[in-house]
């Protein structure tokens, strides 16, 4: 039975027309939609048309599997073609030995080499004080600085002299009375003479009767009573000499108290024994002084002096250099021979072979040559450091302030010792030596590689605040490194141009470079980019980079190199060996040629000349 639809119009034909018929599901819904709306059932139209869309689908299924499995099986194997990745352009330098100059820093504070501190010997009152009697004030060597009231050493002076003078005539007076005595003397022993004869004749006349007894013992009294005489004037002079030497120490002790007062008239006034620089003033105009009390402080202007606290290992190995051929043993008269205890440093090191400069912190450009004078008993309590002091003349000879300060005492200061080594060594840029944990082998992934240049950075960092290396320390170096030597490892390109891990041992580092002990050769040539990742064995395409190694050997021979080139170009130049660069930037790409010539400003020389009173630079 078929039923015919309804032909009536009805508002809902459009959305009937409207309904998605896709999927059986549709069709089942569009069903009860028309049965239930137009009370009808749907026709077979419907059913046939949702069947055939069912079928050709899963044709068009079959037949796309098909095609796919067709295709697979009659497709070609891909075509591997060994391809290697360009070879990194990586900049060298060739090895040669340079005449290195072995520096060792430390930093100082500036003191004057010779201080006065004027204290009062005598008491008095401030009765002259020179106008420029100020802190800071230059003055020249003889000026009156500082008078105190004379009056009582010069009464001093004149009873010295009074007493002197009394002295002088008790010994003339001496002189007399022992010339007079002498005279006196002669005398009296002529009368002795005559009273023994007169008593010998009255004896003899007493035995035959002629005289009387009482004649006798009249003589006798006579004749004792001359000679009383005669003993008293040998006692008197007996005792000058003893007298005269008794006046000799009276005249010396005076002489002593006219001294002492004319020294303490001198203690009253108080003058510059050399051209000065006054800092401290704790006087006044009319001001009472006690005998001790402090007045004021200058300090000279003949020289100037800074102890530099150096780290031991590397004035160890600055001094080594210069060591004099006393300190080592004598192999022709006594091979064992000890070196005396007494002997002085100085005299076992040939301090005049140091070049020393004291340079102001906070502007290199202000320098001063300095001498090494000595090395200071002990190390410093706190930084364990040596303790070496410099000295430099005439501070204030070419100062010219604001640009160019004197060298003032409690100035903080950087002073650089230098010395030539005794032979020639090898160096390399600081930045090319990497930690010995840095090595990667071809079977290493870039992974290891990144973690090795940060570990490698790390330590670097490390060595350079001054702490242990985390990585690479001298306990994993291997039984090979020295005694005080590093392992570390470089990157040198062998005879096929090919990276190779070369492990090597520094000596020590300064001023950006690297000198090796040990592992490198003259004519090596050694990488110094950061190529990320250094595979051991990768070929390289070296470029190589003669300005660098002019740089090296100019910043090897700091010393020579300052005599020839201006101050800040040799500073700006050297610029490139003390900063680590980034990972992978190649070393030419840092200005080399294009650097200009900074002239530093000179000055005219100017004599030598006593500053003024009252200058104050």
């Amino acid at each position: 039975m078929r039923f015919a639809p309804r032909t009536d119009n009805r508002p809902n034909d459009r959305r009937r027309d409207q309904m998605p018929l896709d999927s059986d599901q549709g069709s089942d819904r569009l069903l009860q939609a028309q049965w239930t709306l137009w009370g009808t059932r749907p026709t077979m139209k419907p059913i046939l048309t949702s069947l055939s869309r069912g079928l050709l689908i899963l044709l068009g299924l079959g037949g796309g599997i098909a095609l796919a499995a067709f295709l697979i099986s009659h497709a070609r194997a891909p075509q591997h073609t060994d391809s290697q990745a360009p070879a990194p352009t990586l900049s060298v330098i060739e090895l040669q030995p340079v005449a290195l100059q072995i520096e060792a820093r430390g930093l100082g504070t500036a003191r004057s080499a010779e201080r006065w501190q004027a204290v009062a010997n005598v008491a008095g009152r401030v009765v002259e004080r020179h106008p420029d009697l100020e802190s800071g004030n230059l003055l020249p060597a003889g000026t009156l600085l500082l008078a105190l009231d004379p009056s009582r050493y010069q009464l001093a002076i004149a009873e010295a002299e009074a007493e002197a003078q009394r002295l002088t005539a008790e010994q003339i007076q001496l002189e007399v009375e022992a010339e007079s005595t002498r005279r006196l003397l002669a005398l009296e022993q002529e009368r002795l003479d005559l009273t023994e004869q007169e008593l010998a004749r009255i004896k003899q006349l007493a035995t035959t009767g002629s005289a009387s007894r009482s004649q006798l013992d009249e003589q006798r009294r006579a004749s004792a009573a001359q000679r009383r005489a005669v003993a008293t004037l040998e006692n008197e002079l007996s005792l000058i000499p003893s007298r005269r030497q008794q006046l000799a120490a009276q005249q010396a002790r005076a002489a002593v108290l006219l001294a002492q007062a004319k020294q303490d008239l001198a203690d009253t006034r108080f003058e510059a024994p050399y051209a000065l620089r006054l800092s401290e003033v704790e006087v006044e105009l009319h001001q009472y002084i006690a005998p001790g009390q402090r007045l004021f402080s200058a300090d000279s202007l003949a020289a100037a002096e800074v102890e530099a606290q150096i780290p031991l290992g590397m004035l160890r190995r600055l001094l080594g250099s210069v060591a004099t051929a006393a300190t080592a043993p004598n192999a022709s008269n006594a091979p064992n021979a000890p070196i005396p205890e007494t002997q002085r440093l100085d005299e076992r090191m040939d301090f005049s072979a140091v070049t020393a400069e004291v340079r102001l912190v906070g502007d290199e450009q202000v320098r001063w040559p300095a001498e090494l004078t000595r090395v200071a008993s002990g190390l410093d309590p706190v930084t364990r450091s040596a303790r070496v002091v410099v000295r430099v003349a005439h501070p204030y000879r070419d100062a010219s302030p604001p640009d160019r300060p004197p060298l003032q005492p409690g100035m903080l200061t950087q002073v650089t010792l230098s010395a030539a080594s005794p032979e020639p060594r090898l160096v390399v840029p600081a930045s090319a030596v990497h930690p010995a944990a840095a090595a990667v082998h071809p079977a290493a992934g870039v992974d290891s590689a990144v973690d090795s240049a940060v570990d490698g950075a790390v330590d670097r960092k490390a060595e350079a605040d001054g702490k242990q290396p985390l990585l690479g320390s001298d306990s994993g170096a291997g039984a090979g490194a020295r005694a005080g030597h590093r392992t570390r490892l470089v990157y040198r390109l062998d005879a096929e141009d090919r990276l190779r891990h070369t492990p090597v041992e520094i000596a020590f580092e300064q001023s950006g470079l690297a000198v090796i002990a040990a592992g490198l050769a003259p004519g090596d040539r050694v990488i110094v980019d950061d190529p990320l990742p250094a595979i051991d064995g990768m070929q390289v395409n070296p470029r190589p980079d003669p300005a660098l190694e002019a740089r090296l050997k100019q910043e090897a021979q700091r010393q020579t190199a300052r005599q020839a080139t201006p101050e800040r170009q040799v500073e700006a130049q050297a610029q490139p060996l003390l900063r680590d660069r980034p990972q992978g930037q190649p070393r030419s790409q840092a200005p080399i040629a294009a650097q200009p010539a900074v002239q530093t400003p000179t000055q005219t020389p100017q004599p030598a000349q006593t500053p003024s009173a009252g200058a104050t630079p």
